[in-house]
Formats: structure tokens, C-alpha cells, sequence
């Protein structure tokens, strides 16, 4: 019932983040179809990989699957958002309501707590994963409603931003270090990660983790060019980030 229940919910989030992100970047109407068409086109891959049993234990040998597909995914968007303006530009251009309003949908991270306690995900990684995405995703929620009416102010977005990243960060590392089956195991603890690797909870690794890294280093990057946020978000120059940026 879990695994039922985590497939809606995992399919409703990547379709609504990906939704709102396409659907508010300031681009042309040909790069959003095509961007639509990529996300698509990659959710696939993932889902048919899963369905096939590809994320399990020993595929690739020693190093886990979905950290695999991770860091295809983070060091294919890092080097975009460096090396390509138009990219980078596309994401300043984004509205600070949407960037960081979407990260409420961790709250679903509540769902590594029960994989915990149904003895399928072993600590830390459940607990500090589960916590971590919680916390993030709540304190989204106002953050998001005060970028909207234009009354966030930096410090608390620095803080969140800087607190969402590192769980995500951290998450991935410990995930790495539970996996069974691999010679850099440190946390022994059955059943490690296994459960990470198939559907619906790989979406997570493969698909979500490296998408809310992205929102934190374009947030970082508009703190970075704005010393201060008092109009909200849909009204800032983004023309004038932009420029700067590029």
C-alpha cells in the first residue's frame, strides 16, 4: 500500500515541479516545449530502468545505480548552469515564490520515517533524509508566502537555503555509504538503502534530489546578485540578474 501510495504522490510531485518550473522561466515557447520533451523524455528512462530492475544492487557493479543516475543528472545541470547563459538565465529568471515553494513538497519526506519504521530503510540515512526533508519543506511554506507579498527578508532565506542544500547533500552521501554491496559500505545496518533503488522511492535519488539541488544554487545565485529581496519575486528585474549573470 506504502509503495501505491508513494507512486502517486512521487509522479503528482515531478509533474508539478517540473510544471511550474518550465511553465514560469522566461523562455521562448520553443525551448519550453523542448524542455518539457527532455524532462519527459529522461522521467522515462528512470521509470523504465526501475521497472526493470536496473537500480539494483550490484548492476554496476561496485557503485550504487541511482547514485549513478545522480550524478549524471546534477553534473549535467551544473555544468549547463556554468557554461551555458541562456540555461543559467532561464533559471534566475524564475519567480523566488516558485523556487522556493516547490521544496514544500518535501514534506513527503515523511516517507522515509515509515520505511524506517517498516523496517525497509535503515538509520541514519532514514531519519536524517526524513527530518531533513520535513524541516525544509515546512519552513518553505511561509518562506514562499513571504517572498510573494515581498516581506522576505535575506537572513532566513540564507539560512533555509544553506540548511535545504546540505540535507540533500548529506542525504546522498549517507545513502552512498548504506548501500549494501558495495566495498565503501560504512553503515552496516540492514536493510541499508535497498529499498532506494526501486519504484517508487528512486525517483527520489535519480530525479528530485539533483532538481531541489538546482533550486538552491539558483537561490544562492540570486542572493549572490541581489543584496536585498523587497519587491516580491514575479516584479524583480530579472533582466537586470541576467545580465549580471552572464
Amino acid at each position: 500500500m506504502l509503495d501505491l501510495i508513494g507512486s502517486l504522490l512521487m509522479g503528482v510531485v515531478c509533474a508539478v515541479d517540473v510544471i511550474v518550473l518550465i511553465s514560469l522561466a522566461a523562455i521562448r515557447p520553443v525551448a519550453r516545449f523542448a524542455a518539457f520533451l527532455i524532462a519527459a523524455a529522461f522521467a522515462s528512462v528512470i521509470f523504465a530502468i526501475g521497472a526493470m530492475g536496473g537500480f539494483g544492487p550490484g548492476v554496476t557493479g561496485p557503485f550504487p545505480t541511482p547514485v549513478i543516475a545522480f550524478l549524471v543528472l546534477m553534473i549535467g545541470g551544473l555544468i549547463a548552469f556554468f557554461e551555458w547563459p541562456s540555461f543559467r538565465n532561464a533559471l534566475l529568471s524564475l519567480p523566488l515564490t516558485a523556487l522556493v515553494g516547490i521544496n514544500a513538497c518535501r514534506i513527503g519526506g515523511v516517507g522515509f520515517l515509515i520505511l524506517h519504521n517498516q523496517g525497509r530503510l535503515a538509520a541514519p540515512f532514514a531519519t536524517s533524509a526524513g527530518w531533513g526533508d520535513i524541516i525544509t519543506g515546512l519552513a518553505a511554506i511561509p518562506l514562499a508566502f513571504m517572498a510573494s507579498r515581498g516581506k522576505l527578508s535575506r537572513g532566513p532565506l540564507i539560512i533555509w537555503n544553506v540548511f535545504g542544500a546540505l540535507d540533500l547533500i548529506v542525504a546522498i552521501m549517507l545513502g552512498a555509504l548504506s548501500a549494501p554491496g558495495t566495498p565503501f559500505q560504512l553503515f552496516t545496518e540492514a536493510p541499508g538503502t535497498l529499498a532506494m533503488g526501486t519504484l517508487p522511492w528512486v525517483v527520489i535519488p535519480t530525479l528530485l534530489v539533483p532538481l531541489y539541488l538546482m533550486t538552491h544554487l539558483t537561490v544562492a545565485t540570486r542572493l549572490r546578485l541581489r543584496s536585498t529581496i523587497t519587491v516580491p519575486a514575479n516584479n524583480l528585474p530579472n533582466d537586470t540578474l541576467t545580465n549580471r549573470a552572464a
